[in-house]
């Protein structure tokens, strides 16, 4: 369904079945982990012409991956990041799907797969 690299890989698939039989598959939430708390690859300032995408390629080797710099800083609005020239930018340490995975709330742990099963 998505990228191993996506932002969303690692979040359980569940299905919801609607009263007249068919099932639709989606994706659970995806909980923000705390920036602060995710190890620092690297500190950037933001200069005149940066964007994400070009910080995030430049440091970590894909210009996609702007969501990990966008949950290092606790950002729910990417373009705020690079809008102060001077701005530091914590660049996280790139997670493997498994950690991230074990940054979802443990109450989750014990939902069913779909709404109807007892899932949230």
């Amino acid at each position: 369904m998505f990228e191993p690299t996506s932002r969303y890989y690692a979040i359980e698939t569940a299905t919801l079945t609607t009263p007249d039989g068919r099932h639709i598959a989606y994706k659970r939430r995806r909980f923000l982990p705390q920036g602060e708390g995710m190890p620092l690859l690297v500190e950037v300032t933001v200069t005149a012409g940066d964007r994400l995408d070009l910080i995030t390629a430049r440091t970590l080797g894909d210009p996609e991956q702007y969501w990990r710099v966008c949950d290092a800083n606790n950002a729910m609005n990417p373009a705020a990041l690079t809008a102060t020239l001077g701005q530091r930018l914590r660049v996280p340490v790139p997670q493997i799907e498994a950690e991230q995975a074990a940054l979802r709330p443990a109450w989750l742990s014990g939902l069913g797969t779909s709404p109807t099963e007892g899932g949230a």
